[in-house]
C-alpha cells in the first residue's frame, strides 16, 4: 500500500479530465477516485490581512452563508465567533487565531482567521506555516497598509498562494483600482481584477464577474445573476481583455486565443487562471462589502475554485534524522507514513491544554504512538477534536489534511514535528519574530510566586514570541513581548484566566548586546577543593557576526581538548549570552572560534569546561569594544495634509528617519519611516493631540541597530541607578 500510494500520488497530478472519460472502466480510475476525492474537495485556507480590513467580519459572513452559524456574530457587538476570548470582545479586534470547519458546493473548508495587529504577528506566521491557500483582504479606503505588507511577505515565506478580497467597498473614499494598483506598486502582487465593481461608497451595487460576463446584485442576502448594465459594459470587456492578456503570458492555448483574436471560452480561463495562481504568478481580485452581505458566495466559489488542496500543494519535504543533507518526502494521502507539525497551543479550563496540529501524511488514531522529532520524545494520542472556534467536537481518528487540536500531549509544542515512530523525520519549523518591549511583573502577595511561575509558563508555552525571565540579581520576574498591547493582553489574561493579582512596572526596551571588534581571550580554570578537582584551559576568538547571530566554530587539532568537552565550551558560552554582561541583556551576532586549549585527564569535566568556556567569554567580550543595540521599529502615518509638518517635525525628535511620503488618499499622505522603539513610548497620545485626532499610525520591528553613544551612556548610567535603588 505505500510503494500505491506514492505511484498513485505521482499519476494523479498528470491526469487530465480528459483523460477520465478515455479509462472510466479501468479499476485503476476506481482507485485514484477513491484515494483523492475527499482530498481534491478540501480547502486549508487563512485569512489574513491589516487591522481594520474586515477579516473577522467576513469570516462571520462566511460562517453564515455556509450554513455553520444561523446568525451573523458582529465585532463591534463583541459576539463574533471567532473572536472568543474576552479580551478580544472588548476590544473589538482579533487577537489569537482561531480554526473553524464549514462546508460550500460538496467542499470542505478548514478556516483559520488571523489576527492583523502586529503585535501579534506569530499568529500569522504560525497559521500560514499550515494552510494551503489564503484570501488577503484589503480596505477599499486604506489598500495596502503596513501589517499588508507583512502578512504578504510571510505568506511569500511558505510560498502560500493567495487571492485577495477588496473589502469596504461601499466606504466613503473606496477606491477599487487603487487598491489594485498599490498592491502591485507596494507588494509585486501582479494582481489582477476577475471583478470589477458597480459603483463605489454608497452606490457601491454589487461586482461584475468578468470571465462569465454577468453582474450581481444581492437582495435579502440572496445574489441574484443580472446583465451587466450598459454603463460599466465597456469597462467589464477592458478588464476581461486585459486578464486574458496576461494569461496568455502563461498558457499557450490562450495565446494563440488571443493572437487569433478568438474568444477565449470561460472554462479556459478559470482553468488557466487556476493554474496560475497555484504556481503563484497572479492573485486574482475580487471585491464586495463584507458588511453589507455583499460577494461572500462569489468568494466562496474562489476559493474552491482557485486556492489549493493538498492534492495540489503536493508532498511534504523533511529532513533525515541521522545523515544531513538527506531528506524524505509525504505524500497527502492518508496511506502514507504520518507526519504533522504543531503549530499551536491553548489551556483550556475544561480538557486542560489543547495541541493544534495540521496533518501533511498518514492517519491518526486514538491511542496511537507517534514520535516527536523535534524533542525526541514518544507521544501517545489521547482525545482528538476537530475545533468550531471555542466549541469542540471530539473524533476517534484523523488524516491527511486535517486541521485537529490533540489533549494529551506531553513534551510537543509550537513548532514540532511529529512522526511515525519507524519513518521518522523533521519538518520545517515556524518562524519566530523577536520581542521588543519587556515589563517587569510581580504578584502582590508574594505568597503567590510560584503561582505566576506557573501562570507565565503556561502563557510561554501558547506563545512563542511571548517570554519570561527571572533576573536573580535584581529578583525581579520580566515578560517579553512584541509591544505595548501584546504585554497588555498577557497581563489581563493572568488576572482573568489565572485569577492573579499582579502589580507592573514601566515598560522598557529589550535591548541587545554585541562586539565592534575582533579579540583573542586565554582563560584557564583550576580549582581544587580537597577531593576532585576542576580544571578547563580555552583559548578563543570572538569575532562580530552582524545579522547572522551566535556562530560557534571549532578549530581543536591535535586533542589539545578532548571532543567530548567541544560541545560544554559552546553551552558555556551560550549560557553567558543570554544573561549578558554589559547590562544583563542577551548578546547577539558574535562569532566564538575555539582555536586551542588545555585539559586534566582527571579534573577536567563538563562543567568545568562550560564554567571556563563564560569566563573566557566574558573576558573577551569587554575588551572587545561591546555595545548596545536597540529595536528600529518601522512606522508609517497616516495624516491630513495640514499635519505634515508637525507630524514629521515630532518624528525627527524621536531619532526618526522618514523614508518615503506618498499620497494616501484625497487630502491625506503616508509617512513611512523608521524610529527607535525607546523614543516611541507615548506616541499615539502625543498624535492625537497634534492633528486633533485625525491622524493614525502603525508600527512593526524592523531590526536592531546601534544604539549612539551619546544614549547609550545615558540608558546604562540609568540601568546603575535602578540596581543600586533596589
Amino acid at each position: 500500500m505505500q510503494a500505491f500510494s506514492g505511484w498513485l500520488f505521482h499519476w494523479q497530478n498528470k491526469l487530465k479530465p480528459t483523460d477520465y472519460q478515455q479509462v472510466t472502466e479501468t479499476r485503476f480510475i476506481k482507485l485514484y477516485l477513491f484515494f483523492t476525492m475527499s482530498l481534491n474537495k478540501l480547502r486549508n485556507i487563512g485569512i489574513a490581512a491589516h487591522i481594520d480590513a474586515g477579516k473577522t467580519t467576513l469570516t462571520e459572513r462566511i460562517l453564515f452563508f455556509t450554513g455553520t452559524n444561523r446568525k451573523v456574530g458582529e465585532t463591534h457587538d463583541g459576539a463574533a465567533t471567532m473572536d472568543f476570548m474576552k479580551q478580544e470582545q472588548e476590544r473589538g479586534i482579533t487577537i489569537a487565531s482561531a480554526a473553524i470547519t464549514c462546508r460550500w458546493n460538496d467542499h470542505q473548508i478548514n478556516l483559520i482567521d488571523t489576527p492583523g495587529h502586529v503585535d501579534f504577528t506569530v499568529e500569522v506566521e504560525r497559521s500560514l506555516r499550515v494552510i494551503d491557500g489564503m484570501v488577503a483582504v484589503f480596505c477599499a479606503v486604506g489598500g495596502v497598509e503596513p501589517q499588508s505588507e507583512t502578512v504578504w511577505n510571510q505568506a511569500d515565506r511558505y510560498r502560500v498562494p493567495r487571492i485577495a478580497f477588496i473589502n469596504k467597498m461601499d466606504r466613503t473614499g473606496a477606491d477599487f483600482q487603487e487598491a489594485v494598483n498599490q498592491m502591485n506598486k507596494y507588494l509585486d502582487a501582479n494582481a489582477v481584477p476577475i471583478q470589477v465593481p458597480m459603483g463605489a461608497e454608497d452606490s457601491f451595487a454589487g461586482p461584475i464577474d468578468i470571465i462569465k460576463m454577468v453582474a450581481y446584485n444581492f437582495d435579502n442576502n440572496v445574489r441574484k445573476e443580472i446583465p451587466i448594465p450598459d454603463e460599466y459594459a465597456e469597462q467589464a470587456l477592458t478588464a476581461r481583455n486585459y486578464l486574458v492578456e496576461k494569461l496568455a503570458d502563461f498558457d499557450d492555448t490562450i495565446m494563440e486565443y488571443f493572437l487569433e483574436e478568438k474568444e477565449v471560452p470561460s472554462e479556459m480561463i478559470t482553468k488557466a487562471l487556476r493554474n496560475a495562481t497555484l504556481k503563484l504568478l497572479i492573485t486574482p481580485v475580487f471585491c464586495g462589502a463584507a458588511y453589507r452581505n455583499m460577494g461572500i458566495q462569489l468568494l466562496l466559489d474562489a476559493v474552491v475554485d482557485y486556492l489549493p488542496s493538498p492534492v495540489d500543494v503536493g508532498a511534504v519535504v523533511g529532513d533525515d534524522m541521522d545523515i544531513e543533507g538527506k531528506t524524505h518526502t509525504r505524500n497527502p494521502s492518508s496511506n502514507d507514513h504520518f507526519s504533522a507539525l504543531a503549530f499551536k497551543l491553548i489551556n483550556d479550563p475544561y480538557v486542560g491544554q489543547q495541541t493544534f496540529i495540521r496533518i501533511f501524511s498518514g492517519k491518526l488514531v486514538n491511542g496511537m504512538q507517534i514520535y516527536n522529532s523535534s524533542k525526541l520524545k514518544y507521544e501517545r494520542i489521547g482525545r482528538i477534536f476537530r475545533i468550531k472556534a471555542k466549541e469542540r467536537e471530539e473524533i476517534h481518528e484523523a488524516g491527511a489534511g486535517e486541521i485537529v487540536a490533540l489533549v494529551g500531549m506531553k513534551y510537543t509544542k509550537t513548532g514540532d514535528t511529529l512522526c511515525d515512530p519507524d519513518n521518522q523525520l523533521l519538518l520545517e519549523s515556524i518562524h519566530i519574530p523577536v520581542s521588543v518591549i519587556e515589563l517587569k511583573i510581580q504578584p502582590a502577595k508574594q505568597k503567590d510566586k510560584e503561582k505566576l511561575g506557573e501562570a507565565l509558563s503556561k502563557l510561554v508555552n501558547e506563545d512563542p514570541s511571548f517570554s519570561a525571565r527571572y533576573d536573580e540579581e535584581t529578583e525581579e520576574t520580566i515578560i517579553s513581548g512584541m509591544g505595548e498591547l501584546h504585554l497588555e493582553i498577557m497581563v489581563d489574561r493572568l488576572k482573568e484566566e489565572f485569577k492573579m493579582d499582579v502589580e507592573i512596572g514601566e515598560p522598557s526596551v529589550a535591548y541587545r548586546e554585541t562586539i565592534t571588534e575582533i579579540v583573542e581571550s586565554n582563560y584557564k580554570h583550576s580549582k581544587q577543593t580537597g577531593g576532585k578537582g576542576q580544571f578547563a584551559h580555552t583559548l578563543i576568538r570572538m569575532e562580530p557576526n552582524t545579522g547572522n547571530g551566535y556562530e560557534f566554530v571549532d578549530l581543536i587539532k591535535g586533542g589539545t581538548i578532548p571532543g567530548e568537552y567541544i560541545p560544554s565550551v559552546d553551552k558555556g558560552v551560550r549560557k553567558i549570552m543570554d544573561r549578558g554582561i554589559l547590562a544583563g541583556f542577551p548578546v547577539v551576532d558574535v562569532k566564538v572560534v575555539l582555536f586551542d586549549g588545555g585539559f586534566h585527564p582527571v579534573d577536567s569535566s563538563d562543567m568545568a569546561f562550560q564554567v571556563c568556556a563564560q569566563e573566557c567569554f566574558k573576558q573577551g567580550f569587554k575588551k572587545a569594544k561591546p555595545i548596545l543595540l536597540e529595536p528600529v521599529m518601522k512606522i508609517e502615518v497616516n495624516t491630513p495634509d495640514e499635519y505634515i509638518g508637525d507630524v514629521v517635525g515630532n518624528l525627527n525628535r524621536r531619532r526618526g528617519k522618514i523614508e518615503s511620503m506618498r499620497r494616501y488618499r484625497k487630502g491625506s499622505q503616508k509617512i513611512t519611516g523608521l524610529v527607535p522603539l525607546m523614543e516611541m513610548f507615548g506616541y499615539s497620545t502625543q498624535l492625537r493631540n497634534i492633528t486633533s485626532g485625525r491622524a493614525n499610525y502603525s508600527m512593526e520591528f524592523y531590526q536592531y541597530m546601534a544604539l549612539p553613544s551619546g544614549v547609550q551612556e545615558d540608558v546604562l548610567k540609568k540601568l546603575a541607578e535602578k540596581k543600586q535603588n533596589k
